[in-house]
């Protein structure tokens, strides 16, 4: 990893790229959605602060549990004038979200779960899958593509 002296202040987008490994698209886009910032110099290149290294760092391990990046932009625009997530933040923050996160495993477990039982159906019914269709109130009572008439 490329080192930056001290004495540097700011950073270009390709020195931000090499030291947080992060495209620089995605460094881009991140700057699109608010995530971090940049001003421009006389020669409208991007400069970015020493602290945007953070900012990035903390961006894109949120974004690997999972946290939508509209949430992670929330949480950065409620620190103060908008400064450097810090240790402490990461961990109020991962705390708020880890309630988010069970909810999404079990969402997913029971997907998995309802997975196999749509296989080992076979119909794939859109309109009765437990999958395609999870409030289907007729779909916990029968099985089948079909909703038979009930008086026959």
């Amino acid at each position: 990893m490329p080192q930056i002296p001290e004495k540097i202040h700011e950073l270009t987008v390709g020195q931000l790229s090499a030291r947080s490994g992060a495209a620089v698209s995605a460094l881009h886009f991140y700057e699109s959605k608010g995530l971090i910032a940049s001003r421009r110099t006389t020669g409208n290149q991007r400069r970015y602060g020493r602290d945007t290294l953070r900012r990035v760092a903390f961006v894109r391990a949120a974004q690997r549990v999972g946290i939508p990046l509209a949430t992670i932009r929330e949480a950065l625009a409620e620190l103060p004038e908008e400064r450097t997530p810090t240790r402490e933040d990461w961990a109020r923050l991962s705390e708020r979200w880890r309630s988010e996160l069970d909810e999404r495993i079990r969402q997913l477990n029971r997907l998995r779960d309802h997975l196999t039982d749509c296989i080992g159906c076979g119909c794939l019914s859109l309109e009765n899958c437990v999958l395609s269709n999870p409030d289907d109130v007729f779909g916990e009572r029968l099985t089948g593509s079909r909703l038979l008439a009930e008086n026959r």
